[in-house]
């Protein structure tokens, strides 16, 4: 049974969704807390996945349906005590546009980890959460850089933000032998083996890069987010498919507030997303796409499928070829975040839902 200490997950982690207005200035409030990193999506227009961070500053664009390099655009402006304020980009708030937004707390604008062989320029960490989010310069030499999370991140993001190059994934499950072996979030691409990672696993204090100029170009500049499980709050994980309605039920330990899905070995398919904000209720069925920039979608069990968020995990609903999600036989991985724990650690730790 997964005890938390973390009783209100939404503190750390929330979707807030938002329509825009067209107008420089425009507030968003109610997230709950400052947020350090937020990741946005127009729902009902074909924008890109905008993702902005406290550690790059304000205007600093990365899109993780693209490989480009970092631009300046007045996406997010500020980031406030509840919230952001954005300015008049399109991809970010468009006049009477719907727009979905990801939201984690790390720790305001961070300062310089010495941990590892290259010294990051700033490192923003909340080891309550487990989130970290680091920049960095490129030696070109394999090396090792520090993350601040005090425990083995399970899940890494790695851009380049100098040049065009892929967003290159760790996941702890891709593989027996995960530091061999990468994913790129901008495309569809199953895990490959490739030294992204010099070969050598993730420690407590720092992750280690090889020489490939996505991760470790020399002058190149780099942001990484880095992801540790926190029982309660945090799973990161993988299942096999079944292909039927009554699907694969994966265990987390507590209610999902959003889920992200990657088909790693069988085939090919698109990163999925899902949350409880854009679906209030079960069953979870709409579905955006890290890699694409596609407007939202009703999951039509063709690509991908229905889930059930429940109390301590999630239940995929597919059939016939689901197979970005439940195709049977086919692996896939997950990372999930809460919306309440299953088991709080707190008054006798009464599970939530009983509350």
């Amino acid at each position: 049974m997964a005890y938390s200490s973390i009783i209100k997950p939404s503190d750390y982690f929330n979707t807030k969704l938002y329509t825009g207005n067209g107008s420089a200035g425009h507030s968003i409030t109610g997230v709950g807390f400052q947020p350090d990193f937020v990741w946005m999506k127009g729902r009902n227009q074909a924008f890109d996945h905008c993702w902005y961070d406290a550690v790059r500053g304000t205007t600093k664009l990365i899109r993780s349906n693209l490989n480009n390099a970092e631009v300046t655009q007045s996406g997010v402006t500020a980031f406030g005590s509840d919230g952001f304020t954005l300015g008049s980009s399109g991809e970010t708030n468009s006049n009477n546009d719907t727009y979905a937004s990801w939201n984690w707390k790390a720790n305001g604008s961070g300062s310089s980890n010495t941990d590892g062989s290259i010294n990051t320029t700033a490192t923003s960490v909340n080891t309550t959460s487990g989130v970290s989010i680091s920049t960095y310069s490129g030696t070109g030499s394999a090396a090792t850089i520090g993350h601040g999370l005090g425990a083995i991140p399970q899940v890494m993001i790695v851009k380049n933000t100098y040049q065009a190059e892929h967003w290159i994934v760790y996941h702890q499950d891709s593989n027996a032998t995960p530091q061999d072996y990468y994913l790129r979030l901008n495309d569809t691409s199953t895990a490959a083996d490739f030294p992204m990672w010099n070969d050598t696993a993730p420690t407590s204090s720092v992750f280690s890069v090889g020489t490939s100029t996505s991760v470790n170009q020399g002058g190149g500049t780099f942001v990484a987010y880095c992801f540790a499980e926190k029982k309660g709050f945090s799973k990161f994980g993988s299942y096999t498919g079944n292909g039927n309605t009554d699907g694969t039920f994966v265990y987390t330990g507590f209610k999902p507030a959003m889920i992200i899905f990657k088909i790693y070995n069988g085939g090919t398919g698109s990163w999925v997303i899902y949350d409880n904000k854009r679906n209030t209720f079960n069953v979870v069925n709409l579905a955006l796409f890290p890699d694409l920039s596609n407007q939202e979608e009703t999951a039509d069990n063709g690509f991908e499928c229905e889930v059930d968020m429940l109390s301590n995990g999630f239940k995929l609903r597919g059939t016939g070829n689901a197979y970005w999600m439940n195709q049977s036989g086919w692996n896939y991985l997950y990372m999930a975040f809460a919306e309440s724990p299953f088991v709080a650690n707190v008054d006798g730790g009464l599970p939530t839902t009983a509350r």
